[in-house]
């Protein structure tokens, strides 16, 4: 490991949406990225352009494009970072992993249906990935005293739409894997917290059935009148790995305007 100590953020998510917006909010605090994708060749060019954005504010970027569900995938990437990153540099860990299936629980056909693959699927990216990659970090020293790990949930941890079920339920699995972790990790100094965002138009959003409808019902009962931005979330989240945080976890942090909390709004 290096001698250098620079603080740095590992970014599960990191080419688009919130995770795009947290790498260079992170990046004007005065943060290295680390930055974990799945994305096809059309995609890469977009990451190419938020490394170049990282470089120019005057940190440094380096993102692998794995499936940041693969136990293999997982260790090769924090062997990497621990071959060249100092113990505990790593300060922040974001989950925002957006892939899941959207099937009925009960459908017309039986081959519509949820089944026992694509749950397990939704749960382990979407949930389980995050207790995975948090072992890793302290397994290897790289989080250590004053690290901060963030995982992205929504209002979906605790209710449902249609053919959200399985997404339902792994963002209300998020949750509870951040308590946990808050337990466990506080006699290393480490907290851990869900941010639940308001509606926001990202490209996870608009893969679920219906986006349209919860985007305009979402600018109607926000009482700031407009959709919660990725960079509302990332300012949040930088703001919160500031050291005077530390007696905040295991909560789950509503980011979303006051949007949660109206029924409705007079018309």
């Amino acid at each position: 490991m290096s001698d250098t100590q620079t603080n740095s953020v590992l970014i599960l998510g990191a080419s688009s949406g919130f995770g795009e917006a947290a790498a260079l909010e992170f990046a004007r605090a005065g943060f290295d990225v680390y930055g974990v994708h799945l994305d096809r060749r059309a995609g890469l060019k977009r990451v190419e352009e938020i490394q170049a954005e990282i470089e120019s504010i005057g940190q440094t970027s380096r993102y692998f494009n794995i499936n940041a569900a693969s136990p293999e995938k997982r260790a090769q990437v924090l062997d990497e970072i621990a071959a060249e990153a100092a113990e505990g540099s790593v300060r922040v860990l974001m989950h925002s992993l957006a892939f899941g299936t959207l099937r009925k629980f009960i459908a017309a056909s039986r081959a519509d249906e949820m089944g026992p693959e694509q749950m397990d699927m939704t749960l382990t990216v979407m949930a389980h990935s995050l207790v995975y990659w948090t072992q890793g970090l302290v397994a290897r020293d790289l989080m250590g005293k004053g690290g901060r790990v963030y995982a992205m949930t929504s209002s979906g941890g605790d209710r449902v739409i249609p053919s959200y079920g399985a997404v339902s339920a792994a963002k209300a699995s998020l949750e509870s894997h951040c308590r946990q972790l808050a337990l466990e990790l506080a006699p290393r100094g480490i907290t851990a917290n869900a941010i639940r965002a308001g509606v926001t138009d990202t490209p996870a959003l608009r893969k679920s059935p219906g986006a349209e409808n919860m985007i305009a019902e979402a600018e109607r009962l926000n009482p700031y009148h407009r959709l919660t931005t990725p960079e509302d979330v990332a300012r949040c989240m930088v703001a919160l790995a500031d050291e005077r945080t530390y007696w905040m976890t295991g909560n789950t942090i509503r980011v979303d305007g006051g949007e949660d909390f109206v029924v409705s709004v007079p018309s």
